[in-house]
């Protein structure tokens, strides 16, 4: 009975001290995106945070999957042919990286093409984006066995990398139909012309034709229509595209802390010869939030979060920066 009481005791203080550590940790993360002192900071308090975010995860996927049994198995994983061509495999290092559009997954493919001798060179954004971007370039586990992917997903270190849902969702905005990028033009001709013909009134020709001039109030009243069934990877909810409430990711990094996730990952992993590239403009997105979502009635917004509801609980965010106060 004295052991057990000790035990309790023991374990108590432990999860005290694992809370304070976290939040020690946090408060020196400067959310302008200087990451300096974080990265510097005790490993062992680094690595308290990301148990948190594991601990969160799991919680919350208790708590709002409890009634959910489709695809509840391994097994069923193992057909899902979308997740396995998303989970990328490093041989070398045992390593599953789950991309996800529009959270560091350009520099993350840079990065493995390096590690796994696809890349001639040691600096990552000598790397065209397209190249790394290429259909079939990488090895992923849809290309290997059921039993070898049970094994890869049993055995190897398994990671992702997220995102506030609305700050990734106006990325892809930005990105697909905001700006005249080359590998735009897909988007624009593909779904653009689409939600101007069923979104806009009096549309004109040359809208119609191009679909370049997209609108976000457009884009969200597309996401949000009653005959949208189907989410491109680049605005999928996480939560579809990886599943990480079945998978159980063995490290979750943030787009908010990429640089020090980025870096702790490498170290963790054992990889020392390659570092995460830093970009030297950084994206201005999360400053312009407010802005964009502002356009948005509060039954849009409303209606939105319920879409990325899971990826809101399962990786702790909220609207307060966004609304100044919370939806439900």
């Amino acid at each position: 009975m004295a052991n057990i009481k000790i035990l309790k005791l023991f374990m108590t203080t432990l999860i005290v001290v694992c809370g304070i550590c976290s939040y020690l940790y946090l408060s020196l993360v400067d959310k302008s995106g200087n990451y300096a002192d974080a990265a510097d900071f005790n490993p062992m308090l680094e690595q308290m945070v990301y148990l948190d975010r594991q601990e969160h995860l799991n919680k919350m996927c208790r708590l709002y999957l409890k009634n959910n049994s489709s695809k509840n198995t391994i097994d069923d994983l193992t057909t899902d042919v979308e997740l396995l061509e998303h989970i990328i495999v490093d041989l070398n290092h045992r390593l599953l990286y789950c991309y996800v559009p529009k959270v560091a997954c350009t520099n993350w493919k840079r990065v493995l093409m390096i590690l796994t001798g696809l890349a001639n060179t040691s600096d990552a954004l000598s790397i065209p984006a397209h190249l790394a971007h290429r259909r079939g370039m990488f090895l992923t586990l849809n290309n290997f066995t059921v039993p070898e992917i049970k094994y890869m997903l049993s055995t190897y270190r398994k990671f992702l990398f997220v995102r506030h849902p609305f700050e990734r969702l106006l990325s892809a905005y930005r990105n697909k139909f905001d700006q005249n990028h080359v590998r735009s033009s897909y988007f624009q001709s593909r779904f653009g012309r689409y939600i101007i013909k069923n979104y806009r009134i009096n549309a004109s020709k040359m809208s119609l034709e191009k679909g370049d001039d997209v609108t976000f109030v457009e884009f969200a009243a597309y996401l949000t229509g009653p005959e949208n069934v189907t989410f491109n990877e680049h605005w999928k909810p996480i939560s579809d595209l990886c599943r990480p409430c079945l998978l159980k990711y063995d490290f979750i990094g943030k787009y908010e802390t990429l640089y020090p996730d980025s870096e702790y990952l490498l170290q963790l992993s054992g990889i020392l010869s390659s570092t995460f590239p830093h970009l030297t403009k950084p994206s201005t997105t999360s400053a312009q939030l407010r802005s964009y979502f502002s356009m948005l009635s509060q039954n849009v917004i409303t209606q939105l979060y319920n879409i990325y509801f899971l990826d809101f609980k399962i990786f702790n965010y909220d609207l307060e920066g966004i609304l100044g106060f919370e939806i439900g």
